[in-house]
């Protein structure tokens, strides 16, 4: 059995009951190798911890901020969505105690592998708060990801690429970006498309995506690069 003594330091938390913690680090795909395993996979924990998250975070914002729903709404985007939580959950350590199969452990730097500690942070977090109590989930939350808060405001990180794009370029040139299919191929359950952002008729940037919406989102950073807006 893996040592949590150290995570329980790194996060400044001791559980009463070690089960909580440990359950949090177990990804399905180890409990489907390891169908004896005394503990269960941490979906109803992630579960748990997602809703707890969104609710600490918009509380927080909601007496922190008087800016109206649209900002208060993109900064919690900006706060729980995946790609933040797996980095604070990096930071953490968290990646050294998780229990895995054999291929997912070997999958270290996929997309996957940010998806699932993303989800271990909202794991985490469900445990916290049924070992201890909103107050103590609230208090972890506010050490490691409330903090970010501050940089993602002054350095306008809530936006996604297409609405910074949009919002820069309707006030730097009175222009709304718009896209435009460019070329599509590939099988239907491997479909990959070429999108191009215009200003006007003017072609600014291509991107290339596994759906439109990816595509677009590519496109977007690509002309925030070459107009340097970043």
């Amino acid at each position: 059995m893996k040592d949590f003594s150290k995570i329980e330091k790194i996060i400044g938390v001791e559980f009463k009951n070690k089960d909580y913690l440990t359950q949090a680090f177990v990804h399905r795909s180890y409990i489907n190798e390891n169908p004896n395993f005394n503990l269960p996979h941490n979906e109803r924990l992630e579960y748990l911890g997602d809703a707890v998250l969104e609710l600490i975070v918009s509380e927080y914002l909601y007496k922190n901020y008087p800016n109206p729903e649209g900002d208060l709404t993109n900064w919690r985007a900006s706060l729980v969505n995946a790609k933040m939580l797996a980095e604070v959950a990096q930071k953490l350590e968290f990646d050294h105690y998780l229990f895995l199969s054999k291929g997912e452990a070997k999958d270290k730097n996929s997309k996957a592998r940010n998806t699932i500690l993303a989800n271990t942070f909202e794991a985490v977090a469900g445990a916290i708060y049924l070992d201890h109590g909103f107050v103590k989930c609230k208090n972890f939350v506010k050490s490691v990801l409330l903090v970010k808060l501050d940089e993602i405001i002054k350095n306008h990180l809530y936006l996604d690429p297409k609405s910074k794009l949009q919002e820069i370029a309707q006030d730097k040139l009175n222009i709304t970006p718009s896209y435009k299919v460019l070329d599509e191929w590939g099988p239907d359950h491997n479909r990959h498309f070429k999108i191009g952002a215009y200003f006007n008729k003017d072609l600014v940037a291509e991107g290339v995506g596994s759906s439109k919406q990816e595509a677009q989102v590519e496109a977007a950073k690509n002309a925030l690069k070459k107009k340097d807006w970043e």
